[in-house]
């Protein structure tokens, strides 16, 4: 199955992923409709995309009441407009802040994967974001650790 592999050390903060998101999700680039982010860290000396992770337990289509989310071809868990009342109850759900709501149509968003093709992976220009052939894993975890104990050992010193 493919997947997004996110590599966060080689992230540059560039944006052209949120750009190009946006494009692919709304027509027009608003990276403020974009559904993947760039979060800076360290004073804005390193930077971390993330977005959906198609977690194998998809706590978003479990809490949603009118089964509006569902599983597509390429393996992303899709809101179906058609079916979404808009109760926002999936992005309550998701542990990850990765399901966005849209006041303009009343309906949840998130990443679908652009249909097999993520313009994020496409747009990136330093493979931070890639889409590969791969089991389903946390990408993150190593990362985040490293991060946490880096910041943790911070505020030690500053206590």
């Amino acid at each position: 199955m493919k997947v997004l592999r996110i590599v966060p050390d080689r992230c540059t903060g560039c944006l052209r992923c949120e750009i190009a998101c946006s494009y692919m999700q709304t027509g027009a680039f608003q990276p403020a409709k974009s559904v993947i982010r760039v979060s800076p860290f360290e004073a804005h000396t390193s930077y971390a995309p993330y977005t959906c992770t198609q977690c194998d337990e998809g706590w978003c289509m479990t809490a949603c009441p009118v089964e509006a989310i569902t599983i597509s071809p390429v393996g992303a868990k899709v809101v179906l407009d058609d079916h979404c009342v808009g109760c926002k109850l999936c992005t309550i759900a998701c542990p990850y802040g990765t399901i966005f709501y849209n006041p303009d149509t009343n309906k949840a968003f998130k990443c679908n994967l652009c249909g097999g093709n993520p313009a994020c992976a496409e747009v990136c220009p330093t493979a931070a974001i890639e889409w590969v052939e791969a089991d389903t894993v946390d990408w993150l975890g190593d990362f985040a650790a490293e991060r946490s104990s880096s910041q943790l050992a911070a505020l030690t010193l500053e206590s």
